[in-house]
């Protein structure tokens, strides 16, 4: 099914909202550079984001992220091991916003103020989409008796989603392998059936 116009119109917002808070920060991208950036008046910005920054900032995040979800769900379907795919997904997930440059620029000290509200209002956002992508291989790992039975996916994507966002924040300077390490042996327990 084809876009339609809004659907488009709003891509087209969210692609030059990513535009400009490469070129000019998060901080100092206003809706107006926004709509010269997309080619529309600031009159259709406005009424197709009427949530101004915040929910810019928001959607640019959140389409990443289901880039980065479709790719990651791709990966673990490969690997052998529910634990694997518990550390590897985790591995993937404190790289991915370390080094990808739409979520890198939402970490620097400047962009945190502007971030702040937009963060505020996007973390059910950010966990139902990632129970969306979980949900299925969750359901068949714990009827195959590999998860815990007592959990339930949205728990579980919350607990991970708190290492992750605290993996992020506090770098203990481990590499890969020392990282990999910490969640086989802290993590993977409190989720794998023993």
């Amino acid at each position: 099914m084809p876009p339609t116009t809004a659907d488009a119109t709003r891509e087209r917002i969210i692609d030059a909202a990513q535009e400009c808070f490469g070129r000019f920060g998060v901080a100092k991208t206003t809706m107006e550079d926004v709509a010269a950036a997309a080619g529309l008046s600031r009159a259709t910005v406005y009424r197709a984001v009427t949530g101004g920054r915040e929910e810019l900032i928001l959607a640019v995040v959140l389409r990443d992220l289901r880039r980065f979800l479709d790719l990651l769900t791709e990966r673990l379907r490969a690997l052998p091991s529910v634990p694997d795919a518990i550390v590897e997904g985790c591995v993937d997930a404190v790289t991915f916003v370390r080094s990808d440059p739409t979520v890198a620029r939402f970490l620097v000290p400047e962009a945190a103020g502007h971030m702040q509200a937009a963060v505020a209002g996007a973390a059910e956002h950010v966990l139902d989409l990632c129970c969306e992508h979980v949900r299925p291989y969750f359901a068949l790992a714990q009827g195959r008796g590999l998860l815990r039975a007592d959990i339930e996916v949205e728990g579980t994507v919350e607990f991970l989603f708190r290492i992750i966002t605290s993996l992020i924040v506090m770098d203990r300077d481990r590499d890969a392998d020392g990282l990999r390490t910490f969640l086989r042996t802290y993590v993977v327990p409190v989720i794998v059936s023993g």
